[in-house]
């Protein structure tokens, strides 16, 4: 089964600490819904650019997309 990361894209100089305080509300997503997903995350692109994640199963992605959102997705790989 093919794993999709889904991404929210945060802009600014407040980027990273946005991305980082986004990444708690996912998980406190994943634990209300009971879910199992384990891969959540956050990075820091540029300056002003960083993102929030979380992986999910291509199965499951489409109620996880419409409920939360996200502004992109792409296939997850592990490297």
């Amino acid at each position: 089964m093919r794993k999709l990361k889904l991404i929210w894209d945060f802009r600014g100089p407040d980027a990273l600490k946005i991305a980082e305080h986004h990444e708690k509300h996912l998980k406190e997503y994943i634990s209300s819904e009971k879910l199992n997903i384990s891969i959540t995350g956050f990075e820091r692109l540029s300056d002003s650019h960083s993102i929030a994640f979380l992986v999910v199963d291509e199965d499951q992605m489409k109620p996880i997309r419409d409920a939360l959102k996200p502004h992109r997705g792409q296939v997850y790989t592990n490297d």
